[in-house]
């Protein structure tokens, strides 16, 4: 719990937290966390007060370095020097309800690896009271998000209550190089590297609320920041389909070319259609593996042959699905159709069917040795 000029809201919050929420969850033991930058209002101080009477309360003081870095410092020192086996983030400013903690807590002790507490699920709200053009920023923003990092099964990927487990999903990311650690944007990285982590991915309600004391924090320089990251990491994310589908499109117009040109000799159909696809699947074959998946490229001439052949094989369902189609379509159209059949064939067909066995089979990353 970041707690930077906080001296009105932090008190209230552990004595919610200690004397209400945490005796109510069962077979847990729960620790709070502040992490204060030495706030001049004495944040630090009151929290130190506390300390006396609540064991299970700690303070990292540090210099101030910025949000992300408050809760990356926490995180750390939670893991290193707490042994945790999940670590919650939340806002000392009673905007994430303590009330809903223990809903979080009962999540990961169900089996969820990464809890995220939801304003837009049912039973989850943002405050009534917001002025409307901030309801629609947070509700727009939100939903960029969710279609550019393509996860529409997500509802709520700018919220800042969330739970991790450390084995196996937090602790296999480096906190240390987060893109944007001094603001807000931070958490889209975060969670982005989180949900990759998890296998059980869980959502919540929670009933987001104004600030108790204190005007909010909401600043729109947050809020592009936060865009940018999510823009980044949607390209970053999707860059060995965008090369797949540049490569497969040199492939078509080899297949196309070639089509044209044995078509134009008066090869028989099979012949023409069987031909030309080997021609693009050799072009398909030398140029994902040159760029495409470059970071599991295949080198030495016995290893490239005999993944060549390999690589024929897994084709051959695409094969077996453009000729077939082809010759159909030559029968019920008619051969001078092939250049409008071969590309609808290609895109709805044969691409899924071979990035699914590339990425299966040919270009395989070997798992890595568990942490």
């Amino acid at each position: 719990m970041p707690a930077y000029n906080e001296a009105e809201n932090i008190g209230l919050m552990i004595e919610e937290l200690f004397g209400k929420e945490f005796p109510q969850i069962k077979n847990t033991e729960m620790h709070l966390l502040v992490v204060d930058d030495f706030s001049p209002d004495g944040t630090g101080n009151i929290v130190k007060k506390y300390q006396a009477e609540y064991k299970n309360l700690h303070l990292l003081q540090k210099p101030k370095e910025g949000l992300g870095w408050a809760y990356i410092r926490g995180m750390q020192y939670a893991v290193n020097k707490l042994g945790a086996d999940a670590v919650m983030e939340m806002d000392a400013d009673f905007q994430h309800p303590p009330r809903f903690v223990k809903d979080m807590v009962a999540a990961f002790l169900n089996g969820a690896d990464y809890v995220i507490g939801s304003r837009y699920i049912r039973g989850g709200s943002i405050p009534k009271e917001w002025e409307f053009s901030r309801k629609a920023v947070s509700f727009l923003g939100n939903l960029f998000i969710r279609m550019v990092l393509l996860k529409p099964q997500i509802h709520d990927l700018t919220t800042g209550f969330r739970l991790t487990r450390v084995k196996g999903v937090l602790d296999q990311i480096d906190l240390e190089h987060l893109m944007e650690p001094t603001r807000f944007a931070y958490k889209v990285d975060l969670l982005y590297q989180s949900i990759k982590n998890a296998k059980k991915v869980v959502e919540v309600p929670l009933e987001f609320a104004s600030r108790a004391k204190e005007k909010s924090k909401f600043n729109p320089k947050e809020m592009i920041s936060t865009f940018k990251v999510a823009i980044i990491l949607g390209i970053k994310d999707k860059q060995k389909i965008i090369k797949f589908g540049l490569v497969g499109f040199l492939g078509y117009l080899v297949n196309a070319f070639a089509l044209y040109l044995f078509t134009k000799l008066s090869w028989p159909g099979w012949a023409a259609w069987g031909l030309s696809t080997e021609l693009a699947i050799l072009s398909n074959f030398t140029w994902n593996n040159l760029w495409t998946f470059r970071d599991q490229q295949i080198n030495g001439l016995a290893a490239i042959a005999s993944k060549f052949l390999q690589f024929n094989l897994t084709s051959a369902g695409g094969l077996l699905i453009q000729v077939g189609v082809g010759v159909a379509t030559d029968y019920l159209l008619g051969s001078q159709y092939r250049q409008i059949v071969l590309p609808l064939t290609i895109g709805f067909l044969v691409m899924p069917y071979n990035y699914l066995m590339y990425t299966l089979v040919i270009w395989r990353k070997k798992a890595s040795n568990p942490k």
